[in-house]
């Protein structure tokens, strides 16, 4: 096996065992991001000189007997995430040269872990979108097919995962940027509750909406990096207070007796049929492990579109008001205030990002608050009370990720509708803030993944690790690999 395609379990057992070592492993990376790359542009910026430092200093501690969980384990990060001395753009021309000054606390606890940070992966601009085609830098590509997209707006780091040019990756969820790219790309995407991970240096798209999470090889994987990453941040007023659990304690328990709903909502006319026939039959395989599906209902499932793009872009046209040209990033010259202003957000922000703010800005109006903002408000609490409803008679719920599998590169760009459309299955989780995750079940005609997606309660990852280690031990869809 070659050493870039290992698991991080796989991987923190080799090195051990002084079977390689962490040098070995990054240097593995590299040369598979060299062979690559080009056909996938997952990366916007890569650290090869750092990353063997890290590597070296990893090797050290193992020498001095100095315990670090993830010690030597190659990672990439999205590019919305802060990293202190690495350029931090979230794929924009606004933010091309910018440098942080701090690192995320995510970031933080990975290094103090001695994980190996290779560099930043692309996504849609300030993580607007669903296909990793709106970055200022390029498009990411799919690994299945390089001429379709990896889904966004983790689209790099999902791509990354894939290709095996990294051994796990960060990515950040909004509307379904984790597990939406996860199911078109054949991996891992794990959404955590809303407040369970820290997003102190995430650059804020929506803030009562994102949520850090891993994109990895396996569900063992996601386990072991949410160990890591998750707990309360003084720095985050949305951090939850909360003790966390070790994620790792629920997998390989049993299945038996548990209740799956299967919401009448997801299965709707216009969803692909090879995706609909890979998700039942990921049901049927869940249930002849011991499991109980039953049909319920979340009625007000066919609001959550609108509801999250009102919502949404309201918050991204306050976040975003922050880049004027004052005080960083980008800067154009103008005549006077106002002129430099306007000129520097013209050509600082993309089309997808002038739209949103535009909607945004029109939904917080006078005149139309009432309206939109607040009508989505209530709307989202509806959205929040069906699952709990739902979550008295069952222990987590079973659906398709995404409506089809990964679609082809350019087929949306010019129907911003029907892009917003792709989300319509993960979109219900945030505005609820319950964890969801998306597993490979199945692959088309085409060879391209599926993805079934697992919702669980409030704060409690260990049921939706546990049912999809359950599932993935009886399947062998997470084991396939791109040829590229």
């Amino acid at each position: 096996m070659e050493l870039y395609s290992l698991s991080i379990e796989e991987a923190l057992t080799a090195i051990d065992k002084g079977e390689i070592s962490p040098v070995e492993l990054t240097e593995a990376i590299f040369k598979r991001i060299e062979a690559v790359e080009d056909k996938i542009h997952s990366f916007v910026t890569l650290d090869k000189e750092n990353s063997l430092i890290q590597a070296r200093s990893a090797e050290d501690n193992i020498r001095r007997n100095i315990k670090q969980p993830l010690g030597g384990i190659p990672i990439a990060i999205k590019d919305n995430i802060c990293t202190e001395g690495v350029r931090t753009t979230c794929s924009s021309k606004m933010l091309e040269n910018f440098i942080p000054p701090y690192d995320s606390t995510i970031v933080k606890k990975l290094k103090e872990q001695r994980c190996i940070l290779i560099g930043k992966t692309n996504l849609d601009e300030f993580a607007m979108g669903s296909s990793t085609e709106n970055s200022s830098f390029g498009s990411t590509r799919n690994p299945w097919d390089v001429a379709r997209v990896p889904g966004g707006s983790s689209g790099g780091s999902a791509a990354a995962v894939a290709a095996d040019m990294c051994i796990a990756a960060l990515g950040s969820d909004t509307g379904g940027s984790i597990r939406q790219p996860a199911a078109f790309c054949g991996v891992v995407g794990l959404k955590p509750t809303y407040g369970r991970v820290s997003r102190y240096g995430l650059v804020a798209f929506a803030s009562s909406l994102d949520q850090i999470g891993p994109i990895t090889k396996n569900v063992k994987d996601s386990a072991i990096l949410l160990n890591i990453i998750s707990g309360y941040d003084l720095r985050d007023s949305t951090s939850a207070d909360l003790t966390v659990p070790d994620f790792t304690s629920a997998i390989g328990q049993d299945i038996k007796g548990m209740k799956l709903g299967v919401p009448k909502e997801y299965f709707i006319k216009g969803i692909d049929k090879e995706v609909a026939e890979s998700v039942n039959a990921a049901i049927n395989k869940l249930e002849s492990l011991g499991a109980i599906p039953l049909e319920i209902s979340l009625p007000h499932t066919g609001y959550a579109v609108a509801t999250y793009y009102i919502l949404a872009t309201s918050e991204a046209s306050s976040n975003l008001a922050r880049y004027d040209g004052v005080k960083y990033g980008l800067r154009a010259a103008g005549g006077d205030l106002i002129d430099m202003y306007m000129k520097t957000r013209e050509a600082g922000f993309g089309a997808e990002v002038k739209r949103r703010i535009i909607l945004g800005t029109y939904t917080l109006s006078s005149g139309y608050y009432d309206a939109y903002y607040k009508k989505a408000q209530q709307v989202r609490t509806l959205v929040k009370q069906d699952f709990e409803k739902a979550f008295e008679k069952v222990d987590v719920i079973v659906t398709p990720t995404t409506p089809s599998p990964a679609f082809k590169a350019g087929e949306k760009t010019d129907d911003p509708l029907q892009m917003y459309l792709a989300d319509i299955f993960t979109i219900s989780v945030n505005l609820a803030g319950v964890p969801g995750i998306s597993i490979p079940c199945g692959f088309t005609s085409q060879n391209l993944p599926v993805g079934l997606q697992i919702i669980g309660k409030h704060f409690d990852e260990e049921t939706l690790l546990k049912t999809a280690y359950a599932y993935e031990q009886a399947t062998d869809w997470h084991k396939r690999k791109p040829k590229l």
